[in-house]
């Protein structure tokens, strides 16, 4: 399967405007979209999953127009969105069952054999009939990859799905994301760079509306190598060198802040240039600190 959005653009009636030309071609896999709050990311995922209309452009799903076909869409479409609510006094086999009924599936031995079966991919099972408002967040996480997987869909589309996760149940959830993507494509739509950094074979940074780098995680890393510098400072010395540098991201580490800087030239005294990681490609795309974004954006369309 192959997903093809071409030059798509969405503005609200507020004046807003979501999208700006957005062109990407993603196929099966785990595709991560990084981008801050307000990038445009939900915008873009809730567009490819109809529930809301484009402004204009396309988006295909191998022949399948994703725009004027929403219910052939719909079939064949797991969705995941960032607010997933559950009926909390009803169990997760209980859920489960009654949503295969109403995606088709009519035949008791058969939903019966497809939710014990994604109860147990899920690592659910043994918690099938405890009631949905019990679950930790992990777990309800985990049920709404279930029930996306009813009706054995080709795109599964997943908004911010990890925040407020613990790491354990971050790790699990991202593992599960990594099995399905073998035989669909997987979205991953998010603002955490660590969820895209390990699992993901292909990538876009949005903001703003507009994919400023579509292609694979380590192409971005190999385009600002040698070019991040890291140094410590204090708080005062952090806004020296603020002054005079591009600061790609600071944060604080051991009482000191620890800033990573972008330059096209070697720095020496307090700086050490940097093994590069995708969060100094994040950062750098996101603040503008890329010379030309032209020759950045990876065209994988």
């Amino acid at each position: 399967m192959q997903l093809k959005i071409s030059s798509l653009s969405k503005t609200y009636p507020n004046g807003v405007q979501a999208l700006k030309n957005v062109s990407l071609t993603i196929s099966n896999g785990l595709f991560g979209l990084l981008g801050p709050n307000g990038a445009g990311k939900s915008s873009l995922m809730r567009t490819i999953a109809t529930l809301q209309e484009a402004g204009s452009g396309s988006i295909f799903l191998d022949d399948l127009n994703v725009l004027e076909k929403k219910e052939d869409v719909r079939k064949i479409l797991g969705y995941l969105p960032q607010e997933f609510g559950v009926y909390p006094n009803v169990s997760a086999e209980e859920l489960l069952t009654h949503i295969a009924i109403l995606k088709g599936i009519s035949d008791s031995k058969q939903r019966s054999e497809l939710v014990k079966s994604l109860l147990v991919q899920t690592n659910l099972y043994d918690a099938r009939k405890k009631k949905l408002g019990g679950y930790s967040g992990g777990m309800k996480q985990r049920f709404g990859i279930a029930q996306a997987l009813i009706g054995n869909p080709k795109i599964i589309i997943v908004d911010e799905p990890t925040a407020g996760l613990d790491p354990t149940e971050r790790n699990r959830f991202l593992n599960l994301l990594s099995e399905i993507s073998e035989q669909v494509i997987v979205i991953l739509s998010t603002h955490i760079v660590e969820d895209v950094k390990e699992l993901c074979s292909q990538m876009a940074i949005i903001n703003k509306g507009e994919v400023l780098f579509a292609g694979h995680p380590m192409e971005a890393i190999k385009m600002v190598q040698g070019k991040i510098y890291t140094t410590f400072a204090s708080k005062a010395e952090a806004k020296e060198i603020a002054a005079h540098y591009k600061v790609v991201s600071q944060k604080f580490n051991t009482g000191k802040i620890e800033l990573h800087v972008w330059s096209d030239e070697k720095l020496n005294h307090n700086f050490t240039e940097t093994e590069t990681g995708l969060e100094d490609v994040y950062f750098s795309v996101i603040n503008g600190l890329v010379k030309n974004s032209s020759e950045f954006l990876v065209h994988n369309s």
